[in-house]
């Protein structure tokens, strides 16, 4: 006799089969995704494009469309965009030109070697402020005195300090990136809970090791945001001084364009500096996020 006399298979011993075949493709929904992907399926890049979209829309209507008094004489977006990609512009200057990129590649330079002389001034003297009170005491009054001084009045000291015309431009853009970065280097020391030191001196840790596991961790969040705040004044700055000393550069190409009544070459140049200054923002926003990846995932 058998202990089945209906015939009727059990289908008991099928189920941890059936439940692996359907677990697999839930953990694959259930998976974490990269912070791409997770911005991708978001509503931002439709809510980015369509920021964009509609401030074309409203240049269109403000300078081509209406032609208000105060845009009458400005390019429209088509007209730039035209001239912009061009591959025989009316003014010299598009995508497609050598001398374009030329513009391009010596602001990024002098860009880059101020902020990194801000960077490298900066940081250690914005820590070194937030972690010995003496040193702040005797530091802060002179460069507080100095911040709020506009960078074009550096201009003339500049010239007379600094011979050459390079040397000058990127002087005059290292002081506009050089106060932010110390700034908040030193915030970024004062904000840490004073109980972490008096711990850590408690346990008898040394200078040098509260300095690498106290001082450098806890201000590290900070320092990143100075730095892309700095990298925006150091665009900032670089164009005035360009302006006023450059030879080539985005902000020489702004006002020469000025000069000889070339509107779409100024928009074109200032789209520019945009899209330059956004990368390298970026790329300090993503160096910031990989050491201080406990940081974002906290937030």
């Amino acid at each position: 006799m058998t202990d089945n006399p209906s015939g009727i298979i059990p289908a008991v011993e099928s189920l941890p089969l059936a439940e692996a075949a359907t677990a697999e493709p839930q953990a694959a929904a259930h998976r974490p995704r990269g912070p791409l992907a997770k911005w991708l399926t978001s509503p931002a890049p439709w809510l980015n494009v369509s920021g964009i979209l509609g401030f074309l829309l409203l240049w269109h209507l403000l300078t081509t469309v209406l032609r208000l008094p105060l845009f009458d004489k400005l390019p429209g977006p088509l007209e730039t965009v035209g001239e912009w990609f061009s591959r025989n512009p009316t003014y010299g200057i598009s995508v497609f030109t050598v001398e374009y990129y030329q513009h391009i590649g010596l602001s990024c330079l002098r860009v880059f070697l101020a902020f990194l002389l801000a960077t490298a001034l900066g940081v250690p003297l914005g820590l070194l402020m937030g972690w010995k009170k003496t040193f702040c005491d005797y530091t802060f009054p002179v460069l507080e005195l100095l911040r709020p001084i506009p960078m074009l009045a550096w201009v003339p000291l500049a010239i007379l300090m600094w011979p050459g015309r390079e040397t000058s431009i990127v002087f005059l853009t290292f002081l506009g990136s050089f106060f932010a970065t110390l700034l908040n280097s030193w915030l970024g020391v004062k904000s840490i809970d004073r109980s972490y030191f008096r711990a850590a001196a408690s346990l008898g840790a040394s200078e040098s090791l509260l300095f690498r596991k106290i001082v450098w961790p806890g201000a590290m969040p900070f320092v990143f945001t100075g730095l892309q705040i700095s990298m925006g004044y150091a665009w900032f700055s670089l164009v005035a001084g360009e302006m006023l000393a450059g030879e080539f550069g985005l902000g020489y190409l702004i006002w020469d364009s000025y000069i000889l009544v070339q509107y779409p070459v100024i928009i074109i140049a200032m789209f520019t500096l945009g899209v330059v200054g956004s990368l390298s923002s970026l790329i300090i926003r993503l160096v910031g996020n990989l050491l201080i990846k406990w940081k974002v995932k906290e937030a």
